[in-house]
């Protein structure tokens, strides 16, 4: 493990910081940054993330989605609570905070984007940390593939309507045309594009497709931090100006992965999961695909809302909560069988 992984908490706080403090002190560059904007997608995001999630692409080998039929508990685990738990649970959270508990501090509209942004975490399970995690966890790498592929076939065709479904429940308007065209754009393509890219390679052999991703594997980081930089600069003033507010949308958040986790961590055990397949899919299902929740609350609400700040805070929650779950799974390995 490289030392931006190791490390990698530490390099999310520093670039946190960078950002407020670089969007406060030349906002004028981060304004120019977000005028760039095409169909209301902001370009740079655009770029960072795919610089971020292209690397992770290329190690998913779809051909190992075959492979769920010899050992299908784990993936079981990770899919009804992926699509059929989590982005309900995180929906009701939203609601109960933002409309019940904290309604006196924060108006309706402000409220509304908080837990629109909420929902896009929550309907968009992992797929570029995962591998990080996995690793963390002594997870096994080939099941860790196959639960990925897995997850990201359902995205293409699930996301959209969940999202769209919740929203609505939540009196959010949905524009489905944004929605559809960021599914395409952060999820589709990039698959498109590793597949691709991994049957080319593939046909020089193993060896040529590690050599690859081990010189691409650090844009991925890289995309990652930058992206933090760029989202904490764009709400450097709204964080400076309500710091309450990060506190407020965390509590929910770190509920939800708490929560989601126990959930997950309790399953596994009672199916008797070895720990090398209930260790990564319990983080598959507690972690987010916050780079896809990002970019498509900007290009749905806009750089400046609420609902954009509650998915950047979920970038503030997840590494360290993540952190602290990988911790405590190696410390209880022992309740699962080898």
């Amino acid at each position: 493990m490289g030392i931006f992984e190791r490390y990698l908490s530490l390099w999310v706080g520093l670039c946190i910081a960078a950002g407020v403090l670089l969007g406060k002190m030349v906002p004028e560059a981060f304004q120019l940054f977000a005028a760039m904007e095409y169909a209301h997608v902001n370009l740079p995001v655009a770029i960072l993330i795919w610089v971020m999630i292209y690397p992770m692409m290329v190690q998913i080998d779809f051909s190992s989605v075959k492979e769920v039929t010899n050992k299908p508990k784990g993936i079981i685990l990770t899919v009804v609570i992926n699509w059929l738990v989590k982005p309900f649970t995180m929906a009701l959270l939203g609601w109960l905070f933002f409309k019940i508990f904290f309604a006196n501090l924060v108006d309706a509209q402000t409220a509304n984007e908080y837990i629109a942004g909420m929902i896009l975490l929550g309907v968009a399970p992992c797929t570029a940390m995962v591998f990080v995690w996995s690793q963390l966890t002594k997870g096994d790498a080939n099941y860790t593939l196959v639960q990925v592929s897995v997850n990201d076939i359902i995205m293409i065709f699930a996301f959209a309507p969940i999202t769209a479904f919740l929203l609505g429940v939540s009196d959010i308007e949905v524009p489905w045309n944004t929605l559809l065209v960021s599914v395409v754009l952060y999820v589709l393509l990039p698959l498109v594009a590793g597949v691709l890219t991994r049957k080319a390679l593939n046909k020089k052999g193993e060896a040529s497709i590690q050599t690859f991703l081990s010189k691409i594997k650090p844009f991925s980081i890289i995309g990652l931090l930058a992206t933090v930089v760029l989202l904490f600069g764009f709400q450097a003033q709204t964080i400076l100006d309500n710091p309450l507010a990060i506190g407020l949308i965390a509590i929910p958040l770190m509920i939800q992965t708490y929560g989601i986790f126990a959930i997950s961590y309790g399953i596994a055990k009672a199916l008797k999961l070895p720990y090398n397949i209930a260790a990564p899919a319990c983080m598959i299902a507690t972690s987010n695909f916050f780079e896809l929740a990002v970019a498509v609350a900007i290009s749905l609400f806009g750089l400046n809302s609420g609902a954009a700040l509650a998915t950047v805070v979920g970038v503030l929650v997840e590494v360290p909560v993540m952190l602290s779950l990988v911790a405590f799974a190696n410390r209880t390995q022992h309740w699962f069988k080898s």
